[in-house]
């Protein structure tokens, strides 16, 4: 039987990281290789990744869990297969907009990667639990922002109207080691063990290529668990798939260990829909278009 190649879209982002170390597994023999090779396309904005998704341009797609709600409310043509990643994203401030406390970021604007994210969803969790409302015409204003233009828009930000902004990694400590942005929380404080980024095939390719994408999926669960057991391994290949130097990747990974978690991977159909909602009924407007049937979405059948 003939290899399927799948074509695979992602950003370069430590959420990702499963994907660069199964391809790295591939192109170096390191393991048994014989239902699909993997063609990956990096975007660099989630409209890109899911624009490709709906043009049927990538077969796969490694992106925000609600987006793909989204794109599923409107085409149904797609199943979640798997998550990629829990935890790993980073609150930083911008230095210049003098953040000390949750307050000072009343009338100041914060930037999210995307509405229909759960990055949305912590900084929404982070104000109101300070009494703080986040919206257009609220307490503090959003903006989306794709989050490789981060560091650039924080770093010519001189009049500090940026208060800060959550995003995946590197693009946080990319900031906070050049000097122009603070730590403020990681996601996992917030919110421990959530989910975020899935991966997400087209049901053509599902139902085509089963075999296939049962074997790229068992290759990305054995990645994940690779991440932290072998980590001296996992720094390299991290390296060149964020295109980041060493000492960016070490302080990912290992300060503190577990910043990101690749090693449960499975999701539940309860934590996804506690998404749909919250983006539904709790923001100050509607993140997403639409209630969907999550057991129609998840499709987990190539776990096992």
């Amino acid at each position: 039987m003939a290899k399927a190649t799948l074509k695979v879209g992602y950003l370069p982002i430590i959420d990702h990281l499963i994907l660069g170390i199964t391809k790295h597994k591939i192109e170096n023999g390191l393991e048994a290789n014989e239902r699909y090779d993997i063609e990956l396309s990096q975007k660099f904005s989630w409209n890109e990744v899911g624009d490709a998704l709906m043009d049927n341009s990538i077969d796969i797609a490694f992106m925000l869990a609600p987006y793909a709600m989204d794109i599923f409310y409107t085409k149904k043509n797609i199943k979640l297969i798997l998550l990629s990643h829990r935890d790993g994203s980073i609150i930083v401030t911008n230095k210049r907009a003098n953040i000390e406390t949750i307050n000072d970021f009343k009338n100041k604007t914060v930037l999210i990667p995307y509405q229909a994210s759960m990055h949305h969803i912590i900084f929404h969790k982070l104000l109101t639990s300070e009494g703080l409302s986040l919206g257009i015409g609220k307490d503090v204003t959003t903006e989306v922002a794709a989050p490789g233009q981060i560091p650039m828009m924080i770093e010519y930000d001189q009049e500090g109207i940026i208060a800060g902004y959550i995003v995946a990694e590197p693009f946080g400590t990319v900031v906070v080691n050049a000097g122009f942005g603070k730590i403020l929380k990681l996601s996992k404080e917030i919110m421990p063990g959530h989910a975020c980024c899935a991966i997400i095939a087209r049901d053509e390719v599902v139902e085509k290529y089963p075999e296939a994408v049962q074997a790229f999926t068992h290759s990305l669960i054995a990645s994940g668990v690779s991440v932290m057991s072998q980590l001296d391994k996992t720094i390299p290949v991290a390296m060149s798939f964020l295109n980041q130097s060493e000492e960016i990747v070490r302080t990912i990974l290992e300060d503190p260990l577990g910043r990101v978690s690749t090693n449960q991977l499975v999701p539940t159909l309860e934590e996804l829909d506690a998404m749909q909602h919250y983006l539904l009924d709790t923001v100050s407007r509607p993140a997403i278009s639409g209630k969907i049937d999550m057991e129609k979405f998840v499709d987990l059948r190539f776990v096992s």
